[in-house]
Formats: structure tokens, C-alpha cells, sequence
């Protein structure tokens, strides 16, 4: 059990994707406390392999289950992580980098200032660590060699970097088929500076209005004035967080003098936070009820989540089950990727021939999808409930920004394409005449594709049809990002504006999301600034001329990780 008052130089909110990097790197010098509202992945024995994926979205609860599921207000159904390494611990495991316009002005990191020798060093970092070059099978191979029938060229093999045509990406699953994720980073925490407090939810960030005399002469006059008037100051200070554990006891852990505390609580989790905590629109947060500690208008404004769009088809004979392996990265802005899945089907209610309607069959679906590049169409978070246990209300706004829809019709023309590929041939059944031209003599007509769900327009050259089947089969891919975005609500150095001591470091601060799929970058972004951090307080210490720190290395071997304690 964690005591009910402590101190630490940094709190994390939020153990998933870029926060177990964060934290493991600030342990090298600094005492750190985690908090993760999920589990552990080895309770869930479905994170664990390939073959759990679909599981795992679709077996939810309310609050233990390590995906928990929120449907936007389109009515489009997602999930989100509640696990110990988030959802780079429930997603399909690719991994692949950020495109170079990612990092340079005006890029989705927007002001975001960015040391591209310590990115890729940072980048390194994490892939030593947690991937692997995966072995293509039946399924994902026919989908390389049609890709590049469908001129999606060059092919760049097996690379990390994100690179306009055909590849292979690095997989988080290793040879054995075990899952690698961000809590793996915390095997390179410095054991003794690190507490990881697991089903522990943050309800509240602590804050302390700055006093006249921490603001500068020009504005003590004007706090003065407003603390004369009965107006609290504007400008706050994190102090610490209030956190539940799982018996529902309430926790209190404070910073020291130069600590922080940093949200790393994914893009519904860190805005929402923010808002119980009085930081948001002033409306709104009245609205619920909520004292206003700071107005900050965009908190839970430019939040954005990638269309995916595609097709599945049963195939003639069973496959293996793969997930994302191979990717084509069109000059369209439309990233086609595939996956081979086995799903129950259940018999009709009144059972045929000896199955019972209780007894699933196993089949086998294989899938081809693309996902809209950015995107452009921004949606809104607000909160649903003071509980921070439940899911904030969120719209996405798919496709109301018309460039996402011209992409997502070009991808779509591409996916056409590629299932016209001679390499798709062996996908495809004996399409089989009508009864009455049987009769007549005639057999099978052609070979074609057994969809599951709707087909792809007849006529693709029809912009119309295909913006409407855009629409109508829009779902998500899981990448969504915003609600904190930099330039908005953070600085460059991923700052709060106008609340000190305070950090938000994952995918809310983001404005588009990172190459084909973000969860490389958000760990390496966990790396990267918790070096900067380091580095930016090592510089004050020099120049109060304290003796220099020791230099920044894993405390440990990966390959031998430590006996990690984590505490419920």
C-alpha cells in the first residue's frame, strides 16, 4: 500500500505509451511516482499474443477490463488503453516512425522543439527494446506483392523510417509471438527511485495560485488588485495530485521545490483531467459545476481521430492470423495496411444439421484498410461526469473537412487496385451463375471476392458513391490525438500555458498523428523529453555551480530486466 501523503520530485499520470519511458528516464536522477489506472499486462492473458487482439476490444467492462470502450458522439464505437503500457499494450503492434515533415514547422508537433540527434537517438532507444522484423505469411506477403502491382513503389523491404511506397514494419510482437509494449522501457528505471502504483486513478491536479510575489513587478499590482476584488489569481501552480486506489482510498502525493507533475494520460485522459481540475473553458466548466481555477479556452478543443476505411473478404481456405505487418504509404495522404483474423460465427438461433446454435463456427476474415493521413476534420472533448473513472464525451467530426474525404476516396481507388492484382487471385471463389442459366448449361462465370460487409462501388470513378460509402463505412483505427495541443494549450516544451510546474507529454498534444502508426513516436517522445528535462535541470544546478549529476544510463540490461514492484 502507498502512504497517504508523499512527496516526489515528479508524478506521471498515466503508465501507458509515452509515460513508462518518461518516468523510466526521469528515475536516473529524480524520485518518481507513476500512476496507472489499469493493471498489469500479465493479468490479461489476451494482451499477451497476436491471437488476443480482438478480444481484447471486444471483451470490456466498465473499469478493469485493460481496453475500456467509448463510442464518439457519431456513434462510432473505440477504445481506449487501461493498462500498464496503454494501448501500446492492446494495439496490433506496428511500429513505425514519424515522417520528417512530422518534426519541422508547421508539422503535427506543431512549436514542438525538436533535437533531431536526440530523436533518433531516442528512437533507438526504444526500439533496442521493443521490436522485432516480423515473418510475412500467406496473407500479408500477397499484400506486398499487390501493393507494388498497384504501383505503390518503391519497395523500401524492412525499414522503420516512413518512406513514401511499399515496406515492412517493425513488429512489437516477438519471434515467439509475445508482446513487447512501453511498460517494457520501465526494465531501464532506476529501481530505487521509482514507484509504480498500478488501478490507481487521478482525480485531481493540486494547485496553489501563484502569490503577488512570484509574479513579476509589472503584473503584482494587477494580483493585487483582483485578490482586493475577492478574483482568485489566474496563474496556478501544480502541486501535487489526488489519486484513488483500488479499495477507495484517496492518496495525496506532492512535488518538491523544482519538481513537476506531468500528464501522460492519453488524448481523452490528459484534457480531462485538466477539466476536473478547473483548467479549461470557462463555460463549460461552470456548466458542470466545477470551480474555474484557470480559463483556458482549448482544452478540449482540436481533438481529431484518422478515418479507416477498407474491405474484408473470406477467403477460400483458412489463413494465419496477422496482424499489421506490411504497409503502402501512398502519395495521396492514404496508408493501406491488411490483416487475416479468426472469428466466431454462430449458427442461426434454430440450430441446422448438428450444430447448435450455441457453438460457434471459426472462420477466417481478411481485411484491407486505408487511413486518412492527419487529419483535417477537428472534433471536441467535454466531460461527461465528475467521475474520472468514466469516459468523457468526445466527437471526431469525420470527413467534415473535405480534404479527409478526397483521401479517403483516392485510398479507396488504390485499395481497387490492389485487389485487382493477380497476386489477390488465389483469394477469390468460383462465382457461380444464376439457377436458371445453370440449367442451360452454363457453370461457373469468373472467379471473385466473398465479401463480408459491403464491396467497394461497381464504378470507382464515381465520386459521389465512393464519398458516400466513405461515410456510411467510416470507423476508427485507433490513432486519435488532441485535446492539449501544443501551440494551444502547451509550449515547446510541452508546458501548460499559464499553470506552472505542469506538463502534458502523449498524443493530446498533437495535432496529427505521427507516420502510419504513432505509438513509436509517443514512446520515443516519453524518452526524449524526459531527457530534456534532465538536461534542463542539470544546466540550473551548473550554474549554481552544484557539483554535476552522473550521466544519463539504463541502470540495468533489457535483455536481464529487474524484479519491477509494482503496488496495487
Amino acid at each position: 500500500m502507498f502512504p497517504t501523503e508523499a512527496e516526489y520530485d515528479y508524478i506521471v499520470v498515466g503508465g501507458g505509451t509515452a509515460g513508462c519511458p518518461l518516468a523510466a528516464t526521469l528515475s536516473q536522477e529524480y524520485r518518481v511516482l507513476l500512476l496507472e489506472r489499469g493493471g498489469v499486462p500479465q493479468e490479461f492473458p489476451n494482451l499477451m499474443s497476436q491471437e488476443g487482439f480482438l478480444a481484447t476490444l471486444v471483451e470490456t467492462d466498465a473499469y478493469n477490463s485493460p481496453a475500456q470502450a467509448f463510442i464518439s458522439e457519431e456513434g462510432v464505437p473505440n477504445a481506449r488503453g487501461r493498462v500498464l503500457g496503454g494501448s501500446s499494450a492492446i494495439n496490433a503492434g506496428f511500429y513505425s516512425r514519424a515522417e520528417p515533415e512530422f518534426f519541422m514547422e508547421g508539422g503535427g508537433g506543431g512549436p514542438i522543439r525538436w533535437d533531431m540527434e536526440m530523436v533518433n537517438q531516442s528512437y533507438e532507444w526504444v526500439e533496442r527494446a521493443v521490436t522485432f522484423r516480423p515473418l510475412l505469411r500467406g496473407w500479408q506477403s500477397a499484400i506486398r506483392d499487390s501493393l507494388l502491382e498497384a504501383n505503390v513503389t518503391p519497395y523500401n523491404d524492412f525499414t522503420v523510417l516512413h518512406l513514401h511506397g511499399t515496406k515492412i514494419g517493425a513488429s512489437t510482437f516477438d519471434p515467439s509471438g509475445r508482446r513487447r509494449s512501453a511498460a517494457d522501457l520501465l526494465a531501464f528505471a532506476r529501481e530505487e527511485n521509482i514507484q509504480v502504483a498500478v488501478r490507481a486513478t487521478a482525480e485531481k491536479i493540486l494547485l496553489k495560485p501563484l502569490s503577488p510575489t512570484s509574479a513579476t513587478s509589472s503584473s503584482a499590482g494587477k494580483v493585487a488588485e483582483r485578490a482586493a476584488a475577492g478574483e482568485k489569481s489566474k496563474k496556478q501552480r501544480a502541486i501535487g495530485v489526488v489519486y484513488r486506489d483500488q479499495f477507495g482510498m484517496r492518496h495525496r502525493a506532492t512535488t518538491r521545490a523544482g519538481g513537476e507533475v506531468i500528464l501522460s494520460a492519453g488524448a481523452l485522459g490528459s484534457p480531462q483531467l485538466l477539466l476536473l481540475s478547473g483548467v479549461g473553458p470557462r463555460g463549460h466548466l461552470q456548466s458542470m459545476g466545477i470551480a474555474v481555477a484557470r480559463h483556458h479556452p482549448h482544452i478540449g478543443k482540436f481533438v481529431y481521430d484518422n478515418p479507416r476505411n477498407g474491405i474484408s473478404i473470406a477467403p477460400p481456405a483458412p489463413l494465419e492470423h496477422s496482424l499489421i505487418q506490411v504497409v503502402g504509404i501512398t502519395d495521396s495522404g492514404a496508408f493501406l495496411e491488411a490483416a487475416s483474423t479468426v472469428v466466431p460465427f454462430y449458427s442461426p438461433a434454430r440450430p441446422l444439421f448438428l450444430h447448435r446454435a450455441s457453438s460457434p463456427l471459426y472462420v477466417t476474415v481478411a481485411t484491407v484498410m486505408e487511413k486518412v493521413a492527419g487529419p483535417l476534420s477537428e472534433g471536441w472533448l467535454r466531460l461527461a461526469s465528475l467521475d474520472a473513472r468514466d469516459n468523457p464525451r468526445v466527437r471526431f467530426n469525420y470527413f467534415s473537412d473535405g480534404g479527409d474525404l478526397e483521401r479517403c476516396v483516392e485510398g479507396l481507388r488504390k485499395i481497387g487496385d490492389l485487389l485487382e492484382a493477380q497476386s489477390m487471385e488465389e483469394f477469390k471463389l468460383p462465382r457461380w451463375l444464376p439457377l436458371e442459366e445453370a440449367l442451360q448449361g452454363g457453370g461457373a462465370a469468373g472467379r471473385d471476392f466473398r465479401f463480408v460487409g459491403p464491396a467497394l462501388p461497381v464504378n470507382r470513378s464515381d465520386g459521389a458513391a465512393m464519398e458516400e460509402f466513405c461515410r456510411r463505412t467510416v470507423t476508427t483505427i485507433w490513432h486519435y490525438h488532441g485535446g492539449c495541443v501544443a501551440g494551444k494549450v502547451v509550449n515547446g516544451e510541452l508546458k501548460v500555458t499559464g499553470v506552472s510546474s505542469l506538463r502534458v507529454v502523449d498524443g493530446s498534444v498533437l495535432s496529427a498523428s505521427p507516420g502510419t502508426n504513432p505509438q513509436a513516436t509517443l514512446m520515443m517522445m516519453g524518452r526524449y523529453l524526459g531527457q530534456r528535462m534532465i538536461l534542463e535541470r542539470r544546466k540550473k544546478r551548473s550554474r549554481l555551480n552544484t557539483r554535476p549529476s552522473a550521466t544519463l544510463t539504463p541502470s540495468q540490461d533489457l535483455m536481464n530486466p529487474p524484479s519491477m514492484d509494482v503496488e496495487n
